[in-house]
């Protein structure tokens, strides 16, 4: 076919017409797939956030347990000081008693707990250090020898426990 100049032109306006309509017709994909991607980006970088804040939170709390871990030596001395000195009327005593007080408060305060060692002796919460004969259920918890501590889930320090056993005997 052979077109004149005019119907050449003609031909040519409605080619560059039709390019925007595709364009246009391309562009809102185009867009809804950056938009998707962002969304996306966003996405990834709020579940960064909270993984790094979750890691940061667990390392501070390992820190805290080592920390915990050395001073418990040190709270068992002051527990044994305690007991060892005169109940009368004894400064000294009063004294150790505040401080001892004031580290225990502390201490709670960023998370500490004293486990609690009554009833029958669990393995996984207590250490059984000697048994005795007495007429309580065998297993029974008859006296704490060492407290035991954890910090929030975490087993620090088992209990150190005496427990029953059956008499020989009977």
């Amino acid at each position: 076919m052979i077109f004149t100049e005019e119907e050449d032109k003609k031909e040519s306006q409605k080619e560059n017409e039709q390019l925007p309509e595709q364009e246009a017709k391309e562009a809102p994909s185009e867009s809804e797939e950056l938009k998707d991607r962002l969304l996306r980006l966003a996405a990834e970088f709020d579940n960064y956030k909270k993984r790094t804040g979750k890691e940061i939170e667990a390392s501070r709390n390992l820190g805290k347990v080592e920390l915990l871990k050395k001073l418990l030596p040190t709270l068992d001395e002051f527990e044994l000081a305690i007991a060892a000195m005169d109940i009368g009327k004894n400064d000294a005593l009063k004294g150790i008693k505040l401080v001892y007080s004031n580290l225990i408060d502390a201490l709670k305060a960023e998370g500490l707990q004293v486990m609690e060692a009554k009833g029958k002796a669990d393995p996984y919460r207590h250490e059984v250090v000697m048994a005795k004969e007495s007429g309580e259920e065998e297993g029974t918890i008859l006296e704490v020898v060492r407290k035991g501590y954890m910090f929030k889930d975490l087993m620090i320090r088992p209990a150190s426990v005496i427990v029953s056993k059956e008499k020989i005997g009977e």
